[in-house]
C-alpha cells in the first residue's frame, strides 16, 4: 500500500513593507518564464508599493503566501480591479516558488483569495490570464471551477503581448430591481 502525500497546509496574510524579499525571490528568471522575464529593480519597487497600497484604495488586494503552522513564505496571490471587454471584473493572479510547487499550495491560496473576494459582492465575474502554454497555472483554472471562455491576446508585462487563456469564474448574480 502506497503512502498518500499530507497536503501542507496554507495560508494567506495581507502583503506589508516587509515583503520585498519575496518580490525578489519571485522576481527569478525562472519564476518570470511565462510573464516575460524578471523586472528591473524600479519597477519591482514601483510593484512592492502597489501590493503594500492596494487593499486602501478599494481596488484589489494583495497577500502572501504562508504555509501553517511554521508561517513559511512561499508565494503570493492577489486579486485587482480590471476592465475586460467592457466590463469591470476582478483580475487574479499567483505565484509560488519554485520549491514548493505542484504541493496543491498555489491552488489552495487562490481558493483562500476566492472566498475573500466572494465577499466583497463588487463584481460579477474573476478572470484569470495563464499563458496558453502554462499547463500547471490553468490546471490550477480547471480545478477551481473556472470556465475556459478561449484564448487571446493579453497585454503583460506592458508593451509585450502575450497568448493567454481567458478563465473566468462566475461570483454572483446582480439582481436590479
Amino acid at each position: 500500500m502506497t503512502e498518500q502525500k499530507k497536503r501542507p497546509e496554507v495560508g494567506i496574510e495581507p502583503w506589508d513593507a516587509g515583503d520585498f524579499g519575496l518580490l525578489q525571490q519571485l522576481n527569478s528568471p525562472e519564476m518570470t518564464v511565462f510573464l516575460g522575464g524578471p523586472e528591473t529593480e524600479e519597477k519591482l519597487q514601483s510593484r512592492h508599493k502597489r501590493y503594500c497600497e492596494i487593499a486602501g484604495t478599494g481596488t484589489g488586494r494583495m497577500f502572501k503566501i504562508l504555509l501553517l503552522p511554521e508561517l513559511e513564505v512561499v508565494g503570493s496571490v492577489g486579486y485587482w480591479d480590471r476592465t475586460w471587454q467592457g466590463e469591470p471584473v476582478y483580475e487574479l493572479g499567483w505565484s509560488v516558488l519554485t520549491a514548493y510547487q505542484g504541493q496543491g499550495i498555489a491552488a489552495e491560496a487562490t481558493f483562500k483569495a476566492i472566498a475573500m473576494i466572494h465577499s466583497e459582492q463588487k463584481h460579477r465575474y474573476i478572470h484569470a490570464f495563464p499563458k496558453v502554454i502554462h499547463s500547471a497555472s490553468n490546471a490550477i483554472c480547471r480545478k477551481l471551477g473556472f470556465t475556459l471562455m478561449g484564448e487571446c491576446d493579453f497585454e503583460y508585462p506592458l508593451g509585450t503581448m502575450i497568448r493567454c487563456n481567458d478563465w473566468r469564474l462566475a461570483l454572483y448574480l446582480k439582481v436590479n430591481i
